[in-house]
């Protein structure tokens, strides 16, 4: 083994890429074999399968899943929430454009290697837009879960309150970690620095914050970390700004063939008459994927404490009525 193979082994176990590390040790298979030593090429193949086998079932060799190394380090601890979900995109329920545009992202970032081989390099910059509640940070998570990196999570609008006069440096500090720490970096509530240049309301401060990220939108993304900015507001933000990202994702609130599949999803075992749907149609009006989630978890829990198999029609039925009243009421206190 070279010198070189090492140092790329070494790099490839610090930044928690295991795909790439793989690669590495079956080209040293390969090269094993045409010195001679099929023996150790095969222990070396042996060893990958294994690894991949174990990868897929999620488990180390110890039973225990895996969880890599990568924390907000300095003064980025307490700025940027760290994470290793385990989530796949079976986990949501998605539109077909919507599953098919996020599987393309996954297979470009797993095997970016060959993209760059062609002089080409993987999506690394997305921006996702809709109502709160509609699968944007669950995508991030599915994302990170898919690739098996760490997630890491900033929220902007609390950087801003923290530390305004200092957002631009913070956000570089932030920019380095990118730079250097592949993962999944979900930027919450970008509209809160994506605001468009010369808005009435304007400050000296978030002309230079968002000036700072134009800039880092710019720059090469040495670690093929993906960036996914997420915002419920797209009308406010800077239009140079969306130009940068290399996909848009745009969420809405779910029909009622897709509210009907995220319910029997998360109502999992618990039986819940056919029958019955049509007597939800009012209750599903209007509805987040969030909200959904949330009525069906409620009736789960009863069930499950009541000691009973079977969700009643009027349990999940009422459930699905108090998030919308919860919904309307918020949304009058907000037009007031």
């Amino acid at each position: 083994m070279s010198t070189k193979q090492i140092l790329a082994l070494l790099n490839s176990h610090i930044d928690g890429d295991e795909d790439q590390l793989l690669s590495i040790a079956l080209q040293i298979a390969a090269q094993e074999a045409r010195q001679g030593r099929p023996e150790d090429a095969d222990k070396l193949k042996r060893l990958v399968q294994k690894a991949r086998d174990q990868r897929r079932l999620g488990k180390s060799a110890s039973g225990q899943t895996p969880i890599p190394l990568a924390r907000p380090r300095g003064e980025l601890q307490g700025l940027v929430e760290s994470t290793y979900p385990k989530v796949t995109l079976s986990s949501m329920v998605l539109s077909d454009d919507i599953a098919g545009r996020l599987r393309r992202i996954v297979r470009q970032q797993q095997e970016r290697v060959t993209l760059r081989e062609h002089g080409q390099t993987p999506a690394t910059h997305m921006l996702l837009v809709g109502p709160p509640g509609t699968g944007k940070t669950m995508t991030a998570s599915v994302l990170a879960g898919e690739l098996r990196l760490p997630l890491f999570t900033v929220r902007l609008e609390s950087l801003f309150s923290r530390f305004f006069g200092e957002t631009a440096g913070k956000l570089r500090l932030l920019f380095d970690q990118i730079a250097q720490t592949r993962g999944v970096y979900l930027l919450d509530e970008f509209d809160a620095i994506g605001a468009r240049r010369g808005d009435p309301n304007d400050v000296g401060e978030i002309r230079r914050v968002l000036n700072s990220v134009l800039a880092f939108m710019e720059e090469p993304n040495s670690t093929d970390s993906l960036v996914l900015a997420a915002t419920n507001h797209v009308e406010i933000l800077d239009e140079a700004l969306a130009r940068r990202f290399d996909e848009v994702v745009e969420y809405t609130l779910p029909n009622a063939e897709s509210a009907r599949a995220i319910i029997e999803q998360r109502l999992g075992k618990f039986k819940f008459a056919a029958k019955s749907w049509p007597a939800l149609a009012t209750a599903l009006e209007g509805l987040s994927q969030g909200e959904l989630v949330r009525a069906t978890d409620a009736v789960v829990k009863d069930a499950i404490l009541e000691g009973v198999s079977k969700v009643s029609t009027d349990a999940l039925y009422n459930a699905l009525k108090n998030r919308q009243t919860l919904k309307y009421k918020f949304r009058r206190q907000f037009d007031h």
